[in-house]
């Protein structure tokens, strides 16, 4: 239901919120809502279950996001912002012009947890985004967000996803909750000291992925619930990989290892 009306002001209601719930954490939880921008990220939007609010549009959209905007379920609101507050309003450097408001979804911790991924203290949203991408391309049943760690669906981490918001389960859960849905699989650490070479751990069990941080790497709340290490070996002079790239290359060890 597209609205023949321009939005012009910066003080619009819909302006407002959008601008609330690119910038702001607080607000995202309040309304269990996220921001998606652009072409790509609005087609996943509409194939999901995820309910969609409204959309925001300019008039001059590239040719992709015009046949997005002819997707959008009839009952959708759909606004025509003039150009340039959208373009203030827009936060990527080259918008395609579209935009749309989803809920955050609240889906269920998995009934028998086989193959998990957590991560505690990545606060960096590029490695965020990357890794929840890897991690539904390898299988993971769900990523679990350990208290620290970056917002899932603030709009870097969003961008970085590539639509995996809309398809990979993502848990923003306390200790006690992780401990408990964690405690029956092998939960490994990727650490540069780890006690086995990656490709030695038995993957086919039960397994939960800790990645930490890059910066500090892993908590004492996530250390306690550790019952193993691994590393990747490395030749060159780096201390470590960065932590998107370690996640990618043990999760694909995992669906190696399944694959068989």
């Amino acid at each position: 239901m597209s609205s023949t009306e321009i939005i012009t002001s910066p003080q619009n209601q819909y302006i407002q919120l959008v601008r609330g719930l690119l910038e702001q954490s607080k607000l995202r939880r309040k309304r269990q809502s996220f921001v998606a921008e652009g072409a790509r990220l609005l087609e996943d939007g509409i194939d999901s279950e995820l309910a969609l609010q409204f959309a925001l549009y300019k008039s001059d959209l590239s040719p992709r996001a015009a046949q997005v905007l002819k997707l959008l379920p009839p009952l959708v609101p759909a606004f025509l912002v003039e150009s340039r507050l959208f373009e203030q309003l827009s936060d990527t450097e080259t918008s395609q012009g579209i935009l749309a408001v989803f809920s955050i979804p609240n889906p269920a911790p998995p009934s028998h947890p086989d193959f998990l991924v957590l991560l505690d203290q990545v606060r960096d949203p590029g490695n965020v985004g990357t890794i929840l991408r890897t991690a539904e391309a390898a299988g993971a049943q769900a990523v679990i967000l350990a208290p620290g760690t970056v917002d899932a669906w603030s709009p870097k981490v969003v961008r970085s996803g590539m639509g995996s918001h809309f398809r990979l389960p993502i848990l923003s859960l306390d200790w006690p909750f992780i401990a408990q849905l964690t405690q029956n699989t092998q939960t490994l650490q990727a650490d540069m000291e780890g006690q086995q070479i990656y490709w030695q751990a038995d993957f086919t069990k039960p397994t939960t992925l800790v990645i930490g941080g890059e910066a500090d790497g892993i908590s004492p709340d996530a250390e306690s619930l550790v019952t193993g290490s691994v590393r990747i070996p490395m030749s060159g002079q780096n201390e470590s990989l960065n932590a998107a790239i370690s996640a990618g290359i043990l999760l694909f060890e995992v669906l190696r290892q399944r694959s068989k």
